[in-house]
């Protein structure tokens, strides 16, 4: 059975990864910060860990609690779209300073915190929830906060790729679209399953050939 670990778990993208990985069959660990408010994926019948992605402490004892247990599938979900004042003329850099530590610097952590659960597990995958926001190439300016997180994160993932790809860990990077969720908001026009099922076909097909690729929901490259 395969073992995915998933965070940001109670809402949008991650509650949806958790319906269809419970539906293939898989092991499920959710986490999230607060599970006692969790409604929603409390009935989802998996399991469940408390977790605050962005404090070093809750990440060191989330590890602890898994004491090596293998995880074949961990996926970086959870994130924010940061302050509401991000402009080039207006920025509220407290809560920039946060949407980074949320965005970037956390990930990497819980990658750093797991790996050895991922180097016991069989797939050895490492899923990366970024944004075509993140890219260089195709911006179009604003949203300083949140488009500096994921740009930053993109290049994360891409060392981790290369510098774990020796030790059999395979990274993806991945765009989930624009999708109908808190942060996306209702016009978006990608719902929560197509984007959830497109990523799983995206984590399924990851290689250590393909480790380090940024791409959508649909398999499309997407510019650094």
């Amino acid at each position: 059975m395969t073992t995915v670990l998933i965070t940001g778990a109670n809402r949008g993208l991650g509650l949806e990864f958790v319906r269809q990985y419970k539906a293939d069959g898989a092991s499920v660990i959710a986490t999230c910060r607060a599970p006692h408010k969790a409604d929603a994926l409390a009935k989802q019948g998996v399991e469940i860990a408390g977790l605050d992605v962005a404090e070093a402490d809750s990440v060191a004892a989330l590890a602890r609690a898994l004491n090596g247990r293998p995880i074949d599938i961990l996926i970086a979900n959870a994130g924010i779209y940061g302050p509401e004042r991000q402009s080039a003329d207006d920025c509220d850099y407290d809560g920039m300073m946060q949407t980074l530590r949320t965005n970037t610097l956390a990930p990497l952590m819980l990658a750093t915190a797991l790996k050895p659960n991922l180097l016991a597990g069989k797939d050895k995958k490492l899923a990366l929830l970024t944004s075509k926001m993140g890219s260089i190439a195709d911006s179009s300016g604003g949203y300083l906060a949140y488009r500096a997180s994921k740009a930053a994160l993109n290049i994360i993932g891409d060392a981790l790729a290369k510098d774990w790809k020796k030790d059999g860990i395979a990274v993806a990077l991945l765009h989930p679209g624009w999708v109908q969720t808190d942060m996306g908001g209702a016009n978006a026009p990608v719902t929560p399953p197509q984007s959830i099922q497109g990523l799983k076909a995206r984590i399924a097909e990851l290689t250590l050939k393909t480790s380090g690729h940024f791409v959508d929901f649909q398999g499309r490259a997407v510019a650094w």
